[in-house]
């Protein structure tokens, strides 16, 4: 790819019209996002939030090429999404590990498939490095009963970025963890992230989590029909240390912004109900 090729930075993902609708056998399809745009830079990081229900799911699974679009597109590095790759890693709530392979034997899985022309010892350096990035150098060793929660979710996050990948897709990554394990964690993930540049787009329903990691957070409106509402910038430099960030005035204006879109999106859901359910609505209607 000569310099006049490569995708400027500022667009090196592009989620234009984004639409995603199922069938429905009694009526009209239900059309879950609709028209989602959306642009991430090289290396920054991006949070989807939203009411449960909102489609941010959604949107990462037809970036990450697991789901199918119903109309718009998504171009990641230049190139039109049209199927799963390696050049996007996914990291779920569930780590998702094989019981019967150790965390080592995991890891080198998906870097056997990806790399399959490099060497025994380049691969083998590959795993240990990922393993070790995240904390678990005296564990890779282990089977997933033998890890706590947290260690098998370093795991699935060891396993992603072995893959070099140009996107990485994190769905609720922590929500299954206790909240000084999900801190730990957020730390460990922001710390490689930092390290390899590597561009990221997180789904969360954690305010706090979204505006100590992220780059920008993009709000996104209740369902049916979701869509864009927000985007908010965080100023904070990276690397960030997250004493400096929670003491910062700033912290706590961006926090309140986030609570307050989200207050309202509930609030327009509620009173969308409420007109839905009057009998004199209905009756006009």
């Amino acid at each position: 790819m000569t310099p006049e090729d490569r995708t400027p930075d500022d667009k090196f993902v592009e989620i234009s019209g984004l639409t995603k609708a199922y069938p429905n056998p009694y009526g009209d399809d239900v059309v879950v996002v609709s028209d989602f745009n959306l642009t991430i830079k090289r290396g920054e990081i991006v949070s989807l939030i939203g009411h449960s229900g909102c489609g941010k799911s959604t949107v990462l699974t037809m970036v990450a090429g697991l789901n199918a679009t119903s109309g718009g597109g998504i171009v990641v590095d230049g190139r039109e999404v049209a199927g799963p790759g390696p050049d996007r890693a996914v990291v779920f709530q569930a780590p998702c590990l094989l019981p019967w392979m150790t965390a080592f034997g995991n890891v080198l899985l998906g870097v056997r498939n990806v790399y399959p022309h490099a060497d025994v010892e380049e691969r083998r350096d590959m795993v240990e490095y990922c393993l070790e990035a995240v904390g678990l150098a005296d564990a890779m060793h282990k089977r997933p009963c033998e890890l706590s929660g947290g260690m098998q979710q370093r795991v699935g996050v060891a396993r992603a970025i072995a893959l070099k990948p140009k996107l990485l897709l994190l769905d609720e990554p922590f929500g299954r963890l206790d909240s000084l394990t999900r801190m730990q964690l957020q730390d460990v993930v922001l710390r490689t992230l930092d390290e390899h540049a590597i561009t990221t787009m997180i789904v969360t329903h954690d305010v706090d989590e979204a505006v100590f990691m992220c780059d920008r957070v993009c709000m996104m409106t209740t369902g049916p029909n979701a869509r864009v509402g927000r985007l908010l910038d965080i100023p904070f430099q990276r690397p960030r240390r997250r004493d400096e960030v929670i003491e910062s005035p700033e912290y706590f204006e961006l926090r309140a912004q986030l609570l307050e879109f989200l207050a309202a999106q509930e609030h327009a859901t509620v009173a969308s109900r409420a007109d839905a359910d009057d009998p004199q609505q209905c009756a006009a209607a």
